[in-house]
C-alpha cells in the first residue's frame, strides 16, 4: 500500500457556505456516487435516483437564485462543485452540468410567470432537463437545424429530430431550439416541451464508447403541440439564447473534464507508490515522475483557466473567449492525462481492474460535446482576429 493516499484538491473558495458546500458534496461523492461507478457504467445503467439525491440536497439549481429553489451560488463555486461529482463519475458532474444548461433559457430569459411556474421544479424539486439544439445534419452547423415550430393559434406544433441528446429518453424537460421564420440563426425560437408530451418520443440510446450510463439518443417531435406560454424569449431570438447558454455550459464541461483529470491523476499516483520494480516503488523512477508531474501541472493550468473565465462571469464581464479556451485546453487536458494514466498503470491500465481506462474513453466525448474543440479554436480566433471573410 502505498504511503500517502492522493489528498483531496485544496481549492480556493470565496466563503464558509462553498466550504461546508464542497464538504457535504465530497461526503455523497464518495457514498454514494463513486462506489457504484465502474459497475454501473459497465452495466449502462444510469442513477436516476443520486439526481433525486443531488436535487434533495439543492445541488441541480447552484447557479440560479435562491427565490426560485436555486443555490445562489457564483459559477466559481458551482463549477467546482461539478469539478467534484465529476471526479466521482462523469455521468453526474455532467448531467448536473446538462441540466443546469437545460435550466438556463427559463432562469435567463423566460418571463416571470414563466419562472413562478417552472423554476422550482427544475431547480429543486426532481425534475432532470435536457438541451436539445443539434440534428442529425446539423451538428457544429447549428445555425442550419431544420426541426420546425409553427404557429396554431396560441400554440405550437413542433415537428423534427434532435441528436446525441443527453438524458433523451429520460428527461423531464426539454429546452428545444425550433425554425419558426427564415433559414439560418434569425428564424430560430426557444421552447420548454415537458418530457411526456403527446408526440415526443426518444430512440434507443446511442453504443458509445464510453459514459454508457448516460443516455445519448435521438428525441423526436411528431407534431407535439405546446403553448405560447412554453416559448422561451421572443420569435426569432432562440439561437442567440442557445449561444449565451452554450458559453457557461463550456463552462461546465471545462470543470468536469478537470475532474476526471484529477481523478486519473490520483490513481495513477497512488498506483505508483504500491507498485515496485527492480525491488522499489515505480515512483522512484525518474521518467515516470515526470510523467506525474507533468500531469499536475496541465491539471492545475486547467483548473486557473476555467476559474478565471468564472470569475469573468461572475463579474458581468464579456467571458465567451475564456469560455472557449477553458472548454478547449481543459478536455485536451483530460484525454492527455487520462492517456499518461494508461501509461502509468501499464498493462493492468488497459485492463477493467483499474477506471483508468474507463477514464481515458469517457474523455475523447468532451473534446466532442457543446461544440468540438475545432470549434473552440474558431471562437477564440474570432475574437483574436475577427470573422473569416467569405
Amino acid at each position: 500500500m502505498p504511503d500517502r493516499a492522493p489528498q483531496p484538491v485544496d481549492r480556493q473558495l470565496p466563503t464558509d457556505e462553498a466550504r461546508d458546500l464542497i464538504s457535504l458534496v465530497r461526503d455523497i461523492a464518495q457514498r454514494e456516487i463513486a462506489p457504484k461507478a465502474a459497475e454501473e457504467e459497465d452495466a449502462g445503467r444510469f442513477p436516476r435516483e443520486i439526481f433525486t439525491l443531488l436535487s434533495e440536497s439543492g445541488l441541480l439549481g447552484l447557479p440560479y437564485g435562491a427565490e426560485y429553489g436555486g443555490g445562489d451560488q457564483p459559477y466559481e463555486v458551482y463549477l467546482q462543485v461539478l469539478e467534484e461529482l465529476a471526479a466521482a463519475r462523469l455521468t453526474v458532474g455532467l448531467g448536473v452540468s446538462v441540466h443546469t444548461l437545460a435550466s438556463y433559457a427559463p432562469a435567463t430569459y423566460g418571463t416571470k410567470e414563466q419562472q413562478v411556474e417552472h423554476l422550482p421544479a427544475m431547480l429543486g424539486g426532481g425534475l432532470l432537463g435536457a438541451y436539445c439544439l443539434s440534428e442529425p445534419s446539423s451538428g457544429s452547423d447549428a445555425a442550419s437545424l431544420r426541426t420546425k415550430a409553427v404557429r396554431d393559434g396560441d400554440a405550437w406544433v413542433i415537428t423534427g429530430t434532435k441528436a446525441w441528446i443527453t438524458h433523451g429518453g429520460v428527461a423531464d424537460f426539454y429546452t428545444v431550439m425550433a425554425r419558426t421564420g427564415e433559414e439560418g440563426p434569425r428564424g430560430i425560437t426557444a421552447f420548454l416541451v415537458p418530457g411526456d408530451a403527446e408526440g415526443l418520443s426518444a430512440a434507443a440510446p446511442e453504443k458509445k464508447m464510453g459514459m454508457k450510463g448516460s443516455p445519448t439518443a435521438q428525441v423526436h417531435f411528431d407534431g407535439v403541440r405546446v403553448g405560447d406560454d412554453r416559448r422561451i424569449g421572443e420569435e426569432g431570438q432562440g439561437f442567440a439564447i442557445a449561444l449565451s447558454a452554450l458559453d457557461s455550459g463550456r463552462l461546465g464541461i471545462a470543470a468536469c473534464a478537470i475532474g476526471l483529470a484529477q481523478a486519473a491523476l490520483d490513481t495513477a499516483v497512488e498506483y505508483a507508490q504500491g507498485s515496485r520494480q527492480f525491488g522499489r516503488p515505480i515512483a522512484d523512477f525518474q521518467g515516470l515522475r515526470f510523467m506525474l508531474a507533468d500531469m499536475a501541472t496541465q491539471i492545475e493550468a486547467g483548473r486557473a483557466l476555467y476559474l478565471a473565465a468564472a470569475r469573468l462571469k461572475d463579474a458581468g464581464r464579456p467571458y465567451a473567449k475564456q469560455a472557449a479556451m477553458a472548454k478547449l485546453h481543459c478536455t485536451d487536458t483530460a484525454m492527455r492525462v487520462t492517456t499518461d494514466a494508461v501509461q502509468v498503470l501499464g498493462g493492468y491500465g488497459y485492463t477493467a481492474d483499474f477506471p483508468v481506462e474507463r477514464y481515458m474513453r469517457e474523455a475523447k466525448v468532451l473534446q466532442i460535446v457543446e461544440g468540438t474543440n475545432q470549434i473552440q479554436r474558431m471562437v477564440v480566433a474570432r475574437h483574436l482576429i475577427g470573422p473569416e471573410t467569405r
